[in-house]
Parts: structure tokens; sequence; C-alpha cells
């Protein structure tokens, strides 16, 4: 009777360790003073003794993935910036309620385990991490032969923070005449990639497009931007910012209702900022109608802020030239989002 392995089955328990140790230093280089035990432990240790700084400390949590961005990242063979991808989107998530980040926790799957390709995701993590001072404390790699197709991975990021519960960005100060600011994205973000692979399915995603400045490949990978360090520098300067609204999934249409209280409205004028070209481009290839670009894509904003319009001038000084003011806050009459212009 012949012999069984665990490689027969087409798992290579040697390819994860080897991925273990391409990956090591990269993560080793977030650990802080609070990282008591990260990789190699079966539980990150963190001490939480900076929160007594705080009067009333408020963990926040939250988990998500790229969805099918991966698919053009295992196209290009390009595995360096999904993993800033996870990371922003996570950070945007706990930040528009005030949050600081503490610690990430990262998933990656793959059919079969390539060393060097989870060894880019996760060194693009681990740099995204660095740059907004978050310790990456833990993590898995999954080799799922049967589960996955040949080629195919997918990755998902678990954040926790933390913020002083007086601090907590509700929405529910948000009055009819507050101001609202867009930043602006760096591309498609992690949504709405479905409907552009659709779209863009016949196209060569290597080719070089002279409006994109870049191959639509390239333009397509542009990493989830983290807006922490524009909130910090608002937050510093003592702008009052109301409410934050990221947009994922859900695009412009979905996601302001998520902070505005009853009885409020976000009027959004779609002529307050300049369209990036690669939303032009899949607007004209797919013959999208404006309505459902909104619904479904950024459109160019990736973070919108609610603040009190005698402070907006003051707010875009410090952001600098890529945010705008986009619209205002309205007495609800219809839906809880108004756009209007082109």
């Amino acid at each position: 009777m012949t012999s069984s392995t665990y490689r027969d089955a087409g798992v290579d328990i040697e390819a994860g360790n080897r991925a273990v140790q391409l990956m090591k230093r990269a993560v080793q280089s977030t650990y802080g003073r609070d990282v008591l035990a990260g990789i190699g432990a079966f539980g990150g240790l963190f001490d939480a003794g900076a929160l007594k700084a705080m009067d009333a400390p408020v963990l926040v949590a939250s988990t998500d993935g790229v969805g099918t961005k991966t698919k053009i990242a295992a196209t290009l063979g390009r595995y360096d910036t999904i993993g800033h991808d996870i990371v922003g989107h996570c950070v945007n998530d706990i930040l528009v309620q005030g949050a600081r980040p503490l610690f990430f926790l990262d998933y990656v799957a793959f059919n079969r385990i390539v060393p060097e390709r989870v060894a880019a995701i996760v060194t693009g993590i681990a740099e995204a991490c660095k740059t907004v001072g978050c310790a990456l404390l833990g993590g898995e790699t999954a080799e799922m032969p049967g589960v996955y197709a040949e080629g195919e991975f997918d990755i998902v990021g678990t954040i926790i923070g933390a913020v002083d519960r007086a601090r907590i960005v509700d929405g529910s100060s948000i009055v009819p005449g507050d101001a609202i600011i867009g930043i602006a994205s760096n591309g498609l973000h992690t949504n709405g990639f479905s409907l552009a692979r659709r779209i863009l399915a016949g196209r060569d995603l290597s080719a070089r497009i002279p409006e994109l400045g870049a191959t639509l490949g390239a333009a397509l990978l542009a990493p989830h931007r983290p807006y922490l360090a524009e909130l910090e520098r608002l937050w510093a300067a003592g702008v009052t910012v109301k409410g934050m609204a990221h947009i994922t999934g859900g695009g412009l249409i979905e996601n302001p209702p998520r902070i505005l209280p009853d009885g409020i409205a976000a009027r959004i004028d779609r002529g307050a900022w300049p369209m990036p070209a690669l939303f032009r481009l899949i607007e004209e290839d797919g013959n999208i109608a404006p309505e459902e670009m909104a619904r479904v894509f950024n459109c160019g904003l990736g973070m919108l802020l609610f603040v009190p319009k005698s402070e907006a001038g003051r707010a875009l000084g410090l952001l600098g030239t890529d945010a705008w003011i986009v619209g205002e806050a309205i007495t609800r009459t219809g839906e809880p989002v108004e756009l209007t212009g082109p």
C-alpha cells in the first residue's frame, strides 16, 4: 500500500515555513514596546497599558477583505500592493469613529503557497502598518487546495483600535448647513472590482493609457489610501469633525447615511471635484448611469468629512489640494443622499 503525505494532498508545510521566514523581519519591524509576543506565538500579546492615559478607553474593531481586486493582482503577478489595501481599508473603517489603530491581524489563503508571493503580501501589510503606527501582531497563512482555483488567493484583515469615549465621532451633532469635505481616493480602493473587471475584461491590463498616466493594471492596483494622517492634522489644529463616511461598498449613496442623524440628508454636488480618468473610462466603456456609478464606486472621493461651515476653509487649508467642499448637510425631505450636478 502506497504511503500518503500531506504534500500529496496539495499542502506543502515546508513552503509555509519558508514563507514565514521570508516575512518575519518585515512583521517584526512593526513591533513597539507594547508587543509582548508576536510572530510564532499561538496568540499575539499586546500591552494595553497605554490605554490608561484615556479617561474612558473604548476598543473599536473591524474586519474586512479586498474583494475581487485579488484577481487583478493574481493576473498581473503583483502581490506587493494588496497588503497596503487591506490595512488602509481597515484603518479607515475605525477612523470614522475617531479611533487610532493599535494592532492588526491578517489572514491570507492560497490554493498553493508560493513563499515569495505570501512574503510580498505580508511585507506590504507590515509596511502599511508601520505607516499608521500599528503593530502587525499576528496572522494566518493557509494553503487550501480544492477551495481556491490554481493561482487564486484571498486576504482578510482585522484591526483593533481605541478611542476615548468622549472623543467618539458618531455624526449625532451634524446639522443642516454643515459642510461636506471630500478627500481624494487613490482609485477604486477595494470596491467595485466585480463590475470593473466585467467591463474591462477585453482590455490589456499591461497597456499604458495616457490619460491614466500608467498602465491599466497599475491604475487598478493603486492601494487603498488611509486617511489617518489627514485627520490627525485636523484634530491637532482643533478642527471640529462632526462625522465621517468611509466611501467603500455602496459608494457615495449608501455610506453617508450610516452616520447621518434622523431628519438630516447629505446634498453632494458631483461637479465639485474632478472625476479621475479611471472612473471616466469605466463609466464610458460600461455605459454606466451616473447614479449607478455613485452607488458602486467612490468616484474619486475616499472619505467624506462633515464639519461646521465656519471651519471648512481652515480644514481645506490643512488638507491640501486633493480635498474639496463637495456638498452640505440639509434637512431631509426625500432620500438621505441627494446628488446634484452633472
